[in-house]
């Protein structure tokens, strides 16, 4: 039976670019989506999957299995709090683009992103995009957040689409799966036809009026880099929130970092890091060793389960 790489997912419609090369448009049975698999798109960018081309239609397949995923990574489906949205999956690192303003990208969303990268060992790399329209304010902020990523762990790449710092990521993209994600408006599809310029993806201006991104990207599909070889760069669609998945609450502080590290001294092993005696991560949180928005972060996601919160 064929396989091959899921390069497109339109929601009902997969693209799969077959071990031969050529691109097949590709269905799911309404059976497979009832195997355990609690997500809105039970097949994603970045799959290998098998497919059968018989009885689909002239040039159509069926897909009739997913090999085992290296890792993936999903968010809370905005419509259906008990399942998951699966991003994509076999990624070797996440690009995060994010923007001070025009729209402004909160901490919060980053912070979440980073935990569910954490969770799922998929490495980040944040990209503060729109460097240019920032006045002297707003590129002191770029600045320390740069400061405060890098120090934790997560190397930062300011850039403006209006120049040619973009190429200097073409270098981290070599010979890697990566995904392009961040709130809608923070120009994904501006870099994405930097980065690849025959793509010409469709882009649009921030609302005026509310001074957000409006969605141009309304499926996700993966597209080869013009550096090296299998080189990918998979773009997904603007996301406003970003809601947390299957996680439980003892575990969250791990997916902190720096968070991590300081509750290994914490004199509870069981410690929430919220109002225990002998905690150490309190202790580094009242001596600036970890950053108040991240601290406030944490809180947001622990509060998650108990409210029925989705952001």
């Amino acid at each position: 039976m064929p396989a091959g790489l899921v390069i497109r997912n339109t929601g009902s419609h997969y693209t799969v670019l077959s071990d031969e090369g050529a691109r097949v448009d590709c269905r799911v049975k309404g059976n497979f989506r009832l195997k355990g698999i609690r997500s809105t798109n039970p097949v994603a960018v970045g799959d290998r999957v098998t497919f059968d081309l018989a009885g689909a239609g002239s040039g159509e397949g069926w897909i009739t299995a997913i090999e085992d995923r290296r890792n993936f990574i999903v968010r809370k489906a905005s419509n259906l709090s008990k399942q998951s949205h699966i991003l994509a999956s076999n990624v070797d690192q996440c690009l995060l683009l994010v923007t001070v303003n025009y729209p402004e990208t909160s901490t919060t969303f980053i912070d979440r992103f980073l935990a569910t990268a954490e969770a799922y060992c998929i490495p980040v790399r944040i990209v503060i995009n729109k460097m240019d329209r920032y006045d002297e304010a707003e590129r002191h902020i770029a600045e320390m957040l740069a400061t405060l990523y890098d120090g934790i762990g997560y190397p930062c790449h300011l850039i403006s689409c209006k120049d040619d710092s973009p190429a200097s990521l073409l270098p981290v993209l070599e010979g890697k799966t990566t995904l392009l994600s961040g709130n809608s408006g923070v120009g994904k599809s501006t870099l994405l036809n930097i980065l690849v310029p025959d793509v010409h993806q469709r882009t649009a201006e921030i609302s005026d009026a509310h001074n957000t991104g409006m969605h141009t990207t309304t499926f996700s599909e993966m597209f080869p880099l013009p550096v090296g070889t299998d080189s990918w760069l998979i773009d997904t669609p603007g996301i406003k929130g970003f809601g947390t998945f299957d996680m439980e609450r003892e575990e969250i502080s791990h997916y902190f970092r720096e968070m991590f590290r300081f509750s290994k001294d914490c004199r509870y092993t069981n410690c929430t890091h919220t109002h225990e005696p002998g905690c150490a991560v309190l202790r580094a949180l009242d001596e600036h060793l970890i950053a108040t928005s991240r601290y406030n972060s944490y809180l947001s996601m622990l509060g998650d389960e108990d409210e029925g919160k989705y952001r």
